[in-house]
């Protein structure tokens, strides 16, 4: 790339600093056009890479502001390029003017996520890395962050590069018999091949299988609040929030779409979902909120059951979905607080198996003992630092592709098929896993997911 581009790489808005990053051939002979440091017998290229100095960024004679700059050298920085850093006060003047005066001195307004592209282009990271470094930046659970610094240090990439590299032997050898194919040479011990080949289709079917749970690490737990109208389930939303999410009211039906938040508990991330009461109703709106309410049970991975602890009816489990009793539910009797010295709890599914808790989510009692429950129910497993577990959907689509070729791979050595299209399998099973870490890739690909970072990363 020939260009030199500059943005913002905090945060939008005003703040104490703001930091603009110029990255590209002419970094240096840009910002010296724009900047000088105090002692004004050093020019900016003479700064040492990784050093801060301090400075001034001028527009003509008058002096802009005073500024922080660090420069590093290519290869030596983030991008592969030279690049240069400067930390001005957070005005948003400040931060317009600045960028102003670098656009007309040659450089141009970084796209999204340019700067990790760039990285990735001058080999810096691989395509797995750069994804993981947006996902740290949205990281917002403890989880969530350690495996996109694991991924970010290079382990899935690795391990991925391994991978392909033994799929590539693999391929070698079988198309190597394939000179000589007259002369009926067996360069690959079929016996071998099919060790291995099962070998990789077990490190591929876990790391697939490992995206159930990296994914609900990285977007949250949904958990949908279920029950019939009244029960409290947009108080209990509100009281888990810790805010007026949802309209509270004691008129049947005042819930008709679904509310969504997510509150962290014990470092996971759960997405509660508020839906409509469920109960049998005349009125269309109404019913539509009804028909979402089962459609977000059926897509949840844990279902709050809000009963009335006063006054559960029995027409309930009619209009639960079917496959409820393959959800993990928590019955959570609510209103407790209302009822009278001896008073028994009304469950109206005492069949369905579950765990139960019973609360006050108005008056907030029990409501802590619900969020530990909710992690037990969850069962999350711990994720260490080294662990490889898939959290990007590109990745698993990927992951699927590969692990389907390598199962006809396996097919193909069990039937003794034709050479030629064991190692087409093979190839196309190197082909995917390529995909993931960007050996092989397109602009379109690239476009996609660089468009997604904010701007200045």
């Amino acid at each position: 790339m020939q260009d030199t581009i500059c943005a913002i790489a905090t945060a939008p808005g005003r703040g104490g600093i703001a930091v603009v990053r110029v990255s590209g051939p002419d970094a240096f002979i840009i910002c010296e056009k724009v900047a000088s440091l105090k002692n004004a017998a050093k020019k900016l290229g003479s700064l040492p890479a990784g050093q801060f100095a301090f400075g001034y960024v001028h527009s003509g004679s008058e002096i802009l502001d005073e500024v922080i700059i660090s420069g590093y050298r290519a290869p030596h920085s983030y991008t592969g390029e030279d690049t240069i850093e400067l930390s001005c006060h957070g005005s948003l003047y400040i931060q317009q003017q600045l960028l102003q005066l670098l656009i007309e001195n040659g450089c141009r307004l970084a796209q999204p996520g340019e700067f990790t592209q760039r990285a990735f282009i001058n080999g810096k990271l691989d395509l797995s890395q750069a994804e993981a470094v947006a996902d740290l930046i949205s990281a917002t659970t403890p989880a969530m962050h350690r495996l996109s610094m694991s991924q970010i240090r290079g382990g899935f990439g690795k391990e991925l590069n391994k991978l392909r590299a033994q799929l590539l032997d693999f391929a070698s050898l079988i198309e190597l018999e394939l000179d000589f194919g007259e002369e009926d040479v067996e360069f690959a011990n079929r016996e071998h091949l099919r060790q291995l080949s099962c070998d990789i289709e077990r490190l591929i079917h876990r790391l697939a299988e490992s995206f159930n749970v990296g994914n609900v690490i990285k977007n949250g737990i949904p958990v949908a609040i279920v029950g019939e109208t009244n029960a409290g389930k947009s108080t209990l939303l509100n009281t888990l929030v810790g805010e007026e999410r949802a309209i509270v009211s004691d008129i049947h039906g005042t819930t008709r779409d679904t509310i969504e938040d997510v509150v962290h508990i014990s470092g996971l991330a759960f997405r509660f979902i508020d839906t409509a009461g469920l109960r049998n109703s005349s009125d269309e709106i109404e019913n539509i909120g009804i028909r979402r309410a089962i459609a977000k049970v059926e897509q949840a991975s844990i279902i709050l059951l809000v009963l009335d602890s006063t006054a559960a009816t029995s027409y309930l489990s009619d209009m639960l979905p079917s496959n409820i009793a393959d959800k993990k539910i928590i019955k959570v009797f609510n209103k407790t607080d209302l009822l009278g010295d001896g008073e028994e709890l009304r469950d109206p599914l005492p069949n369905l198996e579950s765990v139960s808790i019973s609360i006050s989510a108005r008056e907030n009692q029990n409501v802590d003992r619900l969020k530990h429950l909710l992690v037990e129910v969850a069962a999350m497993p711990q994720i260490h630092p080294e662990d490889l577990v898939v959290t990007n959907a590109r990745h698993y689509e990927a992951l699927t592709q590969a692990l389907s070729a390598i199962r006809r791979v396996n097919e193909g050595l069990s039937s003794q098929l034709s050479a030629d299209f064991i190692s087409q399998d093979i190839r196309e099973c190197a082909h995917y896993i390529g995909e993931i870490t960007g050996r092989i890739t397109t602009d379109e690909i690239l476009g996609n997911i660089f468009s997604r970072f904010c701007i200045g990363k």
